[in-house]
């Protein structure tokens, strides 16, 4: 590590580290013998609190990580025919290295979007040839909460998707890597942006808001998956020792420490992303400016080429290809005032 950088990165919230509360919930999970792959209490009270959480009929399946829980989610909701209709900045589309493809067989049908968003009308650009055998069929649509532009979608456009999908014989799939992120954002519960607005399933982060490494496939409507216990493992996602995956999923999502973390995580990347409107308004920088509307942990800026070496001389973030120098500022739920007003100060040179 270049010595000379801040100790703390805006590359990714999965740069952080593991949340101290997650931590001793792994301690207390690591006593005696249990029986493996799930036959466990943290497992069995996880599938309780995502019934509490996403309704009487949601099931649980812990995994490892997110492109897993896509892959397995998909993989189990759609035949070898069938394909999927997501945004061409989708995660699964520009981050899984072909892995919903190559592993899960799916056809992957991507639209452009404006601001990574689908909608009904952007749907229905790939909503066709239904009954055609030359074409792979369109069974499913898949958004990401927060999606790949750090956009967020309210209940009432999730329900317009899972609407149309489900008028089309489509299922609507949710990536919720950073779901809490949403949730604290628009001011509602994890259950009013995904099974209350008509989702269908749901891949349930945790590694990006403080976890070691879990997430977990909540299959919202009964009947939209087969298979999933023998998919998860041949997926590679069954988890032997599935306590100490259940026990990070159990310490998030059972009291508010995703609400915590997620909120926090929000607030910080609302401060950077003032700190840079108010730097592109006076001037001082010339050629910035925030590229999309700050609505979760991350802000996606325009910084040239001279500013943004400025700043990687003190702080690490990714350059983000949908767009011209454009930058892609993380924050997680450890990040400070501190570290956000340094980051600022050294945009500002």
């Amino acid at each position: 590590m270049n010595q000379q950088q801040h100790s703390h990165a805006f590359g990714s919230d999965n740069w952080a580290g593991v949340h101290p509360e997650i931590l001793n919930a792994l301690v207390a999970a690591n006593v005696g013998h249990t029986p493996a792959y799930g036959g466990d209490p943290w497992t069995a009270s996880f599938q309780e609190l995502a019934q509490q959480l996403f309704g009487a009929e949601a099931e649980a399946f812990p995994v490892f990580n997110g492109t897993g829980a896509n892959v397995l989610a998909l993989q189990a909701a759609l035949p070898r025919w069938g394909a999927v209709i997501c945004a061409r900045t989708a995660h699964i589309n520009t981050d899984e290295t072909g892995a919903p493809e190559k592993t899960g067989g799916l056809k992957l049908l991507s639209v452009d979007t404006p601001d990574g968003k689908l909608t009904p009308e952007l749907v229905a650009r790939e909503a066709w040839g239904f009954g055609n055998e030359h074409r792979a069929q369109p069974l499913a649509v898949s958004i990401s909460q927060v999606t790949e532009l750090g956009t967020c979608y309210t209940p009432d456009e999730i329900r317009a998707l899972a609407e149309q999908a489900h008028a089309h014989n489509m299922l609507l799939h949710i990536d919720g890597s950073r779901l809490g992120n949403a949730a604290a954002y628009l001011g509602c519960s994890l259950a009013e942006i995904s099974s209350d607005a008509g989702a269908d399933l749901l891949s349930l982060g945790g590694t990006k808001n403080g976890l070691m490494g879990a997430e977990a496939v909540i299959v919202l409507r009964p009947g939209s998956t087969t298979g999933m216990p023998f998919l998860r493992k041949i997926n590679l996602q069954l988890a032997s020792k599935m306590r100490f995956v259940s026990a990070q999923l159990l310490a998030l999502y059972e009291g508010d420490l995703w609400l915590r973390s997620a909120g926090h995580a929000n607030a910080m990347a609302a401060r950077l992303g003032a700190g840079l409107e108010e730097l592109a308004a006076s001037g001082r920088v010339p050629g910035i400016r925030i590229a999309h509307p700050v609505q979760s942990n991350g802000v996606f800026a325009v910084l040239p080429p001279e500013v943004a070496a400025r700043a990687r001389a003190s702080f690490a973030f990714a350059d983000w290809p949908q767009g011209d120098n454009m930058r892609r500022l993380m924050c997680a739920f450890d990040t400070t005032v501190e570290d956000v007003d340094a980051l600022v100060t050294a945009i500002a040179g």
